[in-house]
């Protein structure tokens, strides 16, 4: 069963989109791909939900679980020093760069063994 305010939540969704639709004088309903710039998700999204979630995130497309760790970022900073949305979405997508695989392993099973040992 859906709480109160999640309903309310999705019906301000829906009838951004259509105030979107009409202001933009096209139907934004069409789906299409679209990857994280962070994690490199790859997920089906309407377009006028990928062209929110970019305007919140710098022009950046960023998934739902990428957006939930730089909310985090946020919390977590000291009380002392705040940090913006921008610098956390800056710090998780570093993160995400500096430790993403540049390829796969030849035989992924052979990594498995080395660190199950």
């Amino acid at each position: 069963m859906m709480r109160k305010e999640a309903a309310s939540v999705i019906g301000i969704e829906s009838q951004s989109l259509v105030v979107v639709a009409a202001a933009t004088g096209k139907i934004q309903n069409e789906v299409q791909f679209t990857k994280c710039e962070c994690c490199g998700l790859t997920k089906e999204c309407t377009e006028a939900y990928i062209a929110r979630v970019r305007e919140r995130n710098q022009g950046w497309w960023i998934c739902g679980l990428c957006t939930e760790a730089v909310k985090d970022k946020m919390v977590r900073s000291s009380s002392s020093r705040r940090i913006s949305r921008e610098e956390a979405l800056n710090r998780h997508m570093t993160f995400f760069k500096k430790f993403r695989a540049k390829s796969l392993p030849k035989n992924p099973t052979d990594e498995t063994k080395i660190l199950d040992n």
